[in-house]
């Protein structure tokens, strides 16, 4: 069956409400965004929405290999899931805001690939060679609690490549097109062939901006922004964008992205994106389209839908009507 994921930021003081309301309402996991001018901290977060709920799911989405070194994320994610029973789920990827508000540039692959293949070693509690020395983190073995699953937020062949060899979960940040997921979920599962492991073993997801409303512009503005900054992981290389048809507005997003305003329709990166895309890259309309879409997505093969339900400057009335017809219309009609 399929889980369905939010995400949100973790603003200290709300963490808990966040998780207690989504847990109430039928939601699998809660993911925090790792944006640390943006917002609180993540672990901190997540310890305190873990303490409040019983069966919610929590994670990362996404930490990056530069803010911290591989064997304090892995402790860090280790105590979620001791103080969650389990429910911790590690996401990374290659890094966006909470670099790029530093004035530094997403990792390179082959850094991510390196730090995944590391913090992999922390994570089960085995040795790992630091240039030399031998860095365990103990505890971990200790605490009697399975391994966190490391999942890779995924845009381009590149970091396909490499979750496919690394990590037990692929979440495709790819927009809600169907047919570039399942594309994407064959090149992984050939990568993961190619480098002699079961691509039985790797469980899918997708990353989906989407708003509830029946006035089609009304939810379309509600999005816009964050549509925005999940378009704009495939305008970061021509790789990522190559053949699609929406490649020009993807290559126009990435040439021009305003990370002053991350995440705001407002932005600058937005001005001249067309709502036909806008409707394309994310799902936007009343419950029946919104139903469709995502059934189509879900038909693919993906094991969750993390689904993002506003922008950070949305009218916060609207977005929550919104959010209130996924958790009420459209959850339960797929489920």
């Amino acid at each position: 069956m399929t889980e369905f994921w939010q995400l949100t930021f973790p603003m200290p003081g709300q963490s808990e409400n966040h998780a207690v309301a989504a847990e109430s309402k039928g939601w699998d996991g809660l993911f925090f965004a790792d944006t640390q001018c943006l917002s609180g901290d993540i672990y901190s977060a997540m310890c305190l929405a873990a303490k409040a709920t019983t069966t919610l799911q929590v994670g990362t989405a996404v930490t990056n290999p530069i803010t911290r070194h591989a064997a304090v994320t892995a402790s860090a994610i280790g105590t979620v899931q001791v103080e969650s029973g389990g429910r911790a789920v590690l996401g990374i990827g290659r890094g966006d805001s909470a670099l790029g508000l530093l004035g530094q540039k997403p990792a390179p692959a082959s850094l991510l690939a390196d730090y995944i293949h590391q913090l992999q070693g922390f994570l089960r509690g085995d040795p790992v060679d630091l240039d030399g020395f031998a860095s365990q983190i103990s505890w971990i073995n200790r605490s009697g609690h399975a391994k966190v699953p490391v999942d890779v937020a995924s845009t381009g062949p590149q970091v396909i490549a490499l979750a496919a060899r690394f990590a037990e979960r692929i979440t495709f940040a790819m927009g809600a097109d169907p047919e570039r997921i399942a594309g994407g979920i064959e090149d992984a599962r050939k990568a993961a062939d190619d480098a002699g492991r079961d691509p039985s073993e790797l469980s899918f997801g997708a990353y989906v901006n989407i708003a509830c409303d029946n006035d089609e512009q009304r939810a379309r503005d509600i999005i816009r922004g964050s549509a925005g900054t999940f378009a704009h992981f495939s305008g970061m290389s021509s790789a990522a964008n190559a053949g699609l048809q929406d490649a020009p507005v993807f290559r126009h997003i990435g040439a021009n992205y305003d990370m002053a305003n991350h995440a705001s329709s407002k932005a600058a990166h937005m001005k001249e994106v067309p709502d036909e895309f806008v409707s394309r890259f994310a799902v936007a309309g009343p419950p029946a389209l919104c139903i469709d879409r995502l059934g189509e997505i879900i038909e693919r093969g993906v094991d969750r839908l993390v689904l993002l339900m506003g922008s950070r400057d949305a009218d916060p009335q609207h977005m929550a009507a919104s959010s209130e017809r996924i958790s009420t219309e459209v959850i339960v009609e797929l489920r």
